[in-house]
């Protein structure tokens, strides 16, 4: 969904061409993969990451248009919501100090960036939701002003026939209803590029599939939302409900979701592809001039545009990316499972964690998917978003193990030897995966302080939930600049 687009009304006539598009985008797709016509010499890996805005008291800033003129870097980018900006960080490779060079990059543009937007009233925060959020901020007055989120949110609304019902339930409950798509908005994530291989792609999707709980227990950041407090990482509930084109009648016929973990281990990049054509009809058909059959018979790349389009509307946790870069096809995971923040520090040990333990996975004789059940995977994402770093979550000879243990006793040691085989640096994967270690050993993450925070804001006297809010987000916000990581933080 990064493609502009236009405001549209759609005909029948445009969702019956769109599916003989895309279904045509498919099939030279296919053709593709048979051909191994795509980029893999020199294989990259890269970082996007999205930031609330906030005003001095710590209260949402609708002001992203205002704060991106200020802040004038091609790499920071419009999201759904007023209150949101993103940054795309250009790819590296992980040789060569490219997770030390990933955290330079992105601590001196965020500086510089909070300097320019600061001066419009708007401060960044790196966060998975914004706990000052109010119920007033989830209107359509708060969309972001380009016409591709107005569009997004008028059709998901009139594939459901009726208003968006958010309902978690955590140490408070929350019922709520939304008419347009801004919910989604509260949700600001990190999410990590790997390109890889046709060949490999199977293996690393499933095996990022089979870390995707740990990985949120670990990396929590998200535990309230409009004055509750709910799962440590409530982002994952509010995604799947706020963007569900489901009606309870679809949901009881079992309708799969569009924000979708997924259902099955795979064996190609085709059967996500696939599946995304099969089982989803076209929110945005959209159509270009491009015929991908003549473009791939001239011996040029196709750039499958709807293909691509609809892949971008069905929010899968680990998504498949096919993109075209200086006229070079490419394949990428987009693991899109982690919240933002809370630092850049904690943000690339999440990533080193990342993709060290993946390309461990990928290279061990017997894969961990070949051990577990696609379901006990799934299970442990919902465990992880739950219940954060104290989840208990299930691993191929141990059983039921807490995400800690597990971490510590097995991941830890692969996810150092997946960065050995990456050819990263060792002081740099000993700093980055200490980190890890560290938040597992004192049991602190970005949600375990938030919500200690948020209790010592009352104890000291807040008068209100937002009052103690307020408070637990100023705090954060200036740790967040020191650094530090958030085990750290008092």
């Amino acid at each position: 969904m990064g493609q502009e687009v236009d405001h549209h009304v759609f005909t029948r006539e445009d969702r019956t061409n769109y599916r003989t598009k895309v279904r045509a985008c498919l099939d030279v797709f296919a053709r593709m993969l048979s051909a191994e016509a795509f980029e893999v010499d020199r294989p990259m890996t890269g970082i996007e990451i999205e930031f609330n805005l906030i005003d001095e008291n710590g209260d949402p800033a609708l002001k992203n248009a205002e704060a991106l003129e200020a802040i004038a870097d091609e790499d920071f980018q419009t999201e759904l919501g007023q209150f949101n900006i993103e940054i795309n960080v250009p790819p590296r490779r992980l040789q060569d100090n490219g997770l030390t060079s990933f955290e330079s990059s992105i601590r001196a543009d965020l500086n510089e960036a909070c300097t320019k937007a600061a001066t419009v009233g708007a401060h960044m925060l790196m966060i998975g939701i914004l706990p000052t959020l109010r119920p007033g901020h989830m209107a359509a007055s708060s969309l972001s002003s380009n016409p591709r989120y107005a569009l997004l949110s008028e059709q998901i609304l009139a594939a459901r026939g009726e208003d968006i019902s958010i309902s978690i339930d955590g140490v408070d409950r929350l019922h709520t209803t939304a008419d347009t798509i801004v919910p989604e908005a509260a949700c600001t994530s990190t999410q990590l590029h790997l390109q890889v291989g046709p060949d490999e792609f199977a293996d690393y999707w499933n095996a990022s599939q089979a870390i995707a709980g740990v990985q949120l227990a670990l990396g929590a950041n998200s535990p309230f939302l409009l004055g509750k407090q709910l799962w440590h990482e409530t982002r994952i509930a509010l995604f799947e409900q706020a963007t569900d084109t489901r009606g309870e009648e679809l949901k009881a016929q079992g309708v799969r979701p569009r924000v979708w973990f997924g259902e099955r281990w795979i064996t190609s990049i085709f059967d996500l592809f696939e599946e995304n054509v099969r089982y989803f009809p076209a929110l945005l058909p959209i159509l270009d001039d491009e015929d991908p059959d003549v473009v791939f018979e001239a011996g040029q790349t196709p750039k499958l545009g709807e293909l691509r389009l609809h892949n971008g509307t069905i929010y899968r946790w680990n998504r498949p990316i096919y993109d075209v870069v200086e006229g070079k096809p490419h394949l990428r995971v987009e693991n899109r499972v982690l919240a933002a923040g809370p630092t850049v520090v904690d943000t690339m040990a999440n990533a080193a964690f990342y993709f060290g333990l993946t390309r461990a996975l990928v290279d061990a004789d017997r894969p961990v998917w070949t051990q577990m059940s696609f379901s006990a995977a799934e299970e442990n994402f919902h465990m992880g978003a739950q219940h954060g770093i104290e989840a208990q979550v299930y691993w191929p000879g141990l059983g039921g193990v807490p995400a800690s243990e597990l971490v510590l006793r097995r991941l830890l040691p692969l996810a150092y030897r997946g960065l050995d085989a990456h050819g990263v640096e060792p002081g740099e994967r000993d700093r980055l995966l200490g980190i890890i270690e560290q938040r597992c050993v004192t049991g602190r993450n970005g949600a375990v302080w938030m919500i200690d925070s948020y209790r010592a804001a009352y104890d000291a006297g807040a008068r209100d939930r937002f009052e103690a809010l307020r408070q637990v987000t100023r705090d954060y916000e200036a740790h967040m600049h020191t650094n530090e990581p958030v085990h750290t933080w008092s």
